[in-house]
């Protein structure tokens, strides 16, 4: 069964997500992410350039692409739209709507702004979750000591 988590309150959702994507990189992880064209393309710019990211192995696939033969290779897809066939069976979603092959994925992590809109179609996307029957691990802001 597929495994769901929430990350609500992040403050940098770039920042965070290639938090996630290095410590997934580490462990030997495969990883798909989504969300909105902008922020994948900020993210593969970070994923090779940003020093904080280190550079990180990625493939960028724009909705509908097939992907290319070193596909099965790369750690980490940026995937526009639903990930075609062969994708990771991890997915980071940044504000996408939920994966259209849930039964592909074994793990998805939900990452959500506290901005009233992101939380909002955050609050959707859990209830169309919970619909499924899909059992979610909520992981809350954490204060600042």
């Amino acid at each position: 069964m597929t495994e769901v988590e929430f990350h609500t309150g992040v403050g940098d959702k770039l920042a965070f997500a290639c938090r996630l994507l290095r410590k997934a990189y580490r462990k030997g992880a495969r990883v798909a992410v989504s969300g909105p064209s902008p922020l994948l393309a900020a993210l593969d710019q970070a994923l090779w350039a940003d020093d904080k990211c280190d550079f990180l192995p990625h493939i960028f696939l724009a909705q509908g692409a097939a992907p290319p033969a070193n596909a099965p290779r790369t750690p980490i897809w940026l995937v526009e739209g639903n990930a075609p066939d062969g994708a990771p069976d991890v997915r980071i979603n940044l504000g996408a709507p939920i994966p259209g092959d849930l039964d592909r994925c074994a793990r998805i992590i939900e990452v959500l702004s506290a901005e009233a809109e992101d939380a909002q179609q955050g609050r959707q996307r859990w209830r169309e979750y919970k619909s499924r029957g899909l059992s979610i691990v909520h992981h809350p802001p954490r204060p600042i000591a």
